[in-house]
């Protein structure tokens, strides 16, 4: 069962009308609703734009086509308005939210529609060495854990990549080696092999979190370029 909501809505309305009408500070509000400055300013940013309306509240969660988040990351990315005020105008959940469309976007990934997608591609497992699956976590790293992507291109399935990468994070490289029966001798690597193996997918690593940085340096300076 959700929590419910300590302020009623009739409370956030009297509080923002207080602030609006220079009747009480915004600080002495927070206080004695004790609530957050931001979230505040969201009630304010609502009432602003939506009247009283937008302080009423919705058990409903907000749902979205591609098409439409396609159009707010674009807004975004346009300047034409910050993390807070998109996701208090089209009623976004979190700031993390969105910063998650724009990174799928900037990262050309598909974005689909709220409520479609946590399917996993079908597809049937298939053997694979312990070269190939150094290989695959390494595309899977790379492309920020996205399974289904991997799936796709090199024909394994869920269960097969939710497993290696697992075991990958927990153990390392040395726990993708198949133990079922008598080793391959292609199973056998040398200790320079393994070292080897493991600086690429440590190249890996570091590649997608030059773009994660990237990502986030950019967001920054739209954001410093507003204030």
């Amino acid at each position: 069962m959700g929590r419910k909501s300590i302020i009623s809505d009739q409370q956030k309305i009297k509080a923002v009308t207080s602030y609006l009408n220079g009747k009480a500070s915004m600080l002495s509000l927070c206080n004695k609703f004790k609530v957050h400055k931001s979230s505040f300013q969201k009630w304010v940013i609502r009432y602003k734009s939506e009247g009283e309306a937008g302080l009423k509240h919705s058990c409903k969660n907000a749902s979205y086509t591609a098409k439409s988040k396609i159009n707010i990351v674009k807004e975004y990315l346009g300047g034409h308005g910050s993390l807070n005020d998109l996701c208090i105008k089209y009623h976004i959940s979190s700031n993390t939210v969105l910063c998650n469309w724009v990174k799928k976007y900037n990262g050309h990934e598909n974005i689909k529609s709220s409520g479609v997608g946590g399917k996993h591609i079908m597809t049937k497992g298939r053997k694979t060495s312990y070269y190939e699956r150094i290989e695959i976590i390494k595309y899977c790293i790379e492309n920020n854990n996205n399974y289904n992507k991997t799936i796709e291109k090199y024909k394994v399935s869920y269960p097969q990549i939710y497993t290696w990468m697992k075991k990958y994070n927990q153990f390392g490289i040395e726990v993708l080696i198949d133990r079922r029966g008598k080793p391959k001798l292609e199973e056998l690597m040398t200790e320079d092999e393994k070292s080897k193996a493991k600086y690429k997918l440590l190249e890996a690593q570091n590649r997608r979190l030059q773009m994660e940085n990237a990502l986030l340096k950019k967001i920054q300076e739209i954001e410093r370029r507003r204030y």
